[in-house]
């Protein structure tokens, strides 16, 4: 077994050090399989996922979304998100992938874009949650801040390929290696550009490696501190992410364009997704300041049964607050007859109430002992 080959120099323009870096981790030999090629970058991807799922799986847990629905969720959404990546990849190759179809499933050649991921896996995410009755709104938070975790760390696989870089920069972390310089100079010989092989290019992969991360610690701490519905943290990624690509695309040497056109497929995209979620955080902020609720799985319980009692205390009890807010209008205006119903509806509120915490309660009890008695036993 062999590790860390096909390795690297790797220089930055303002540091006096030469990095060495491998893009394979181990390389060894299986019967029947042969030579098995083991990439950093893969092994990057996979870290970076792990760590996306624990704290997603941690954050279900917290809001009281179904540990196994959540683990199907997971299974098809990475099957969607590896699905759809290819697809947008190869929809955008499309003139060398129509004359090579057998390529289109070589995943392992690399070509995986980013946003296809999204795409394939919200989708399927989506029609498992709906499968199986979990909060959408709920999921695509998680999904949010989860997608910037493995994001920020999973760029770093560009990073040990040397992929994915900019154009040519003076700034004081510009990178330099034979493979920037060996791709540069295919486009350079192709006639697709005119910047300088030998000249230190724009890393940005760190660019957004750092976006994703700084934006994982805002996204997190909101959703911790001033989380006000379902869908805000996810739209609040939207932005935060749409407006980092859409800068750095602009920079990158790699874009897939729209056929015909200098547009780049991915920038637009971002701009799209900038704009649109922009205006539906407004818009639900908006409307949560005129109408707060409480949000689903986290200030009550929506997902598992045993929790229903207590969102029905919740909202009678709301429903009671409003009711003698409006009563006590009504009696200020001189209106004694509204006044009298309201205030016999917001008795009855009150009586439903009292009705499902007793209800909660008794719920509370049963498990207590229920538990007591598993733990007596064990």
């Amino acid at each position: 077994m062999t590790f860390f080959s096909d390795v690297t120099q790797v220089k930055f323009t303002a540091i006096d050090h030469i990095f060495n870096v491998s893009s394979v981790f181990c390389e060894f030999t299986l019967p029947f399989l042969g030579q098995v090629t083991i990439r950093w970058y893969g092994v990057i991807i996979a870290f970076g996922l792990s760590l996306a799922v624990l704290l997603g799986g941690r954050l279900a847990y917290v809001w009281k979304i179904d540990i196994y629905k959540m683990i199907d969720v997971l299974i098809y959404g990475a099957l969607g998100g590896i699905v759809g990546a290819r697809l947008y990849y190869v929809a955008f190759q499309w003139d060398y992938y129509k004359a090579h179809p057998a390529d289109i499933v070589k995943i392992w050649n690399g070509g995986l874009a980013i946003y296809g991921g999204l795409i394939g896996g919200l989708i399927c995410a989506y029609i498992v949650c709906k499968a199986e009755k979990i909060n959408v709104r709920n999921l695509l938070d998680l999904c949010g801040m989860s997608f910037l975790i493995g994001q920020g760390i999973g760029r770093w696989g560009n990073y040990a390929n040397q992929e994915a870089f900019g154009t040519n920069t003076t700034l004081p972390w510009g990178m330099y290696s034979e493979k920037t310089n060996a791709y540069l100079s295919e486009l350079v010989s192709a006639g697709e550009t005119h910047l300088d092989p030998s000249a230190p290019v724009h890393p940005t992969f760190l660019y957004e490696s750092l976006w994703c991360l700084i934006g994982f610690v805002i996204l997190y701490i909101v959703c911790k501190k001033a989380r006000k519905f379902s869908g805000q943290i996810f739209l609040m990624y939207g932005v935060w992410y749409g407006i980092e690509r859409t800068v750095v695309e602009g920079l990158r040497t790699d874009s897939l364009y729209i056929s015909g056109t200098n547009i780049r497929s991915s920038q637009l995209l971002s701009i799209v997704l900038v704009l649109v979620c922009a205006v539906l955080l407004v818009v639900f902020l908006i409307k949560y300041t005129n109408n707060p609720k409480p949000i689903e799985g986290v200030d009550y319980f929506n997902e598992i049964p045993l929790y229903r009692f207590k969102r029905k205390a919740a909202e009678a009890k709301k429903e009671e607050e409003k009711l003698i807010k409006a009563a006590e209008a009504a009696e200020a205006k001189g209106n004694a007859k509204k006044a009298q119903t309201l205030r016999k509806k917001a008795e009855a509120k009150q009586e439903l109430y009292e009705k499902n915490t007793a209800l909660a309660e008794e719920d509370d009890r049963k498990r207590a002992e229920k538990k007591a008695k598993k733990t007596k036993t064990g």
